[in-house]
């Protein structure tokens, strides 16, 4: 018989959202160590241009590919790599909690494939997004158009869930408003890049995904859009 006491107050994370802020601490932890002098010598303090340069996604990379039908996997790899490549250390921060957080809500109410594709889908698409519909030579890096993926599946959920309770479903939208206006308003005062386009891609994608990655999700969409 299980003790009360026994039971841990803190529910384990999915292994897979563990998996992935792992992945982007170890990069982290390696540059941040580099930049100060502490491992690989003085080339180190380069290793974070070094990275995006051979990992973040480029547009101009990808504009390359389209024109001339070329798919080395050297370039096709930066779909997949640059969300583990940050700007600096508060940035992949960042990162990693709202994975963590947005990752376990997703990971325990869909299991952890389910957090694996929409991070990987999202920042395939989101890239994708941003190689087509922005004219820049800034690289693409960090988790952050995955992370808006699975903020978008967490939108879907939560639009079910109010809707099962009988209660205004436009709610589920106030996270990734008040982050886009958070986002809105630090680019006005700050100055900011174009990345929030692969964002909001991402998002929408880790919403479609949700439809059929929740349990009935396509037969509930269905039927409401008959109601309505």
């Amino acid at each position: 018989m299980t003790h009360p006491d026994d039971v841990s107050p803190i529910n384990p994370l999915p292994p897979a959202v563990v998996a992935l802020c792992l992945m982007i601490a170890g990069v982290e932890v390696a540059v941040s160590l580099g930049a100060r002098g502490i491992v690989g010598g003085t080339e180190a303090v380069g290793w974070r241009v070094l990275l995006a340069q051979d990992y973040g996604f480029s547009g101009r990379v990808f504009d390359w590919m389209v024109r001339n039908g070329s798919w080395p996997l050297e370039h096709v790899q930066r779909f997949l790599t640059y969300p583990f490549v940050h700007g600096s250390f508060t940035h992949a921060i960042f990162g990693i909690v709202m994975v963590l957080a947005l990752g376990k809500m997703v990971g325990e109410a869909l299991g952890n494939l389910a957090v694996v594709i929409v991070f990987a889908v999202s920042s395939i698409v989101g890239a994708v997004a941003y190689g087509t519909l922005v004219d820049t030579s800034l690289l693409l890096i960090g988790a952050f158009p995955a992370i808006y993926g699975l903020i978008g599946t967490y939108t879907y959920m939560l639009w079910l869930r109010l809707g099962h309770m009988g209660q205004r479903q436009i709610r589920a939208f106030s996270l990734i408003g008040f982050l886009l206006g958070i986002q809105l308003i630090f680019g006005l005062f700050f100055g900011g890049g174009p990345d929030w386009v692969a964002d909001v891609i991402g998002f929408v994608v880790g919403f479609a995904l949700a439809i059929v990655l929740v349990p009935g999700g396509v037969r509930r969409l269905i039927a409401k859009l008959r109601r309505d």
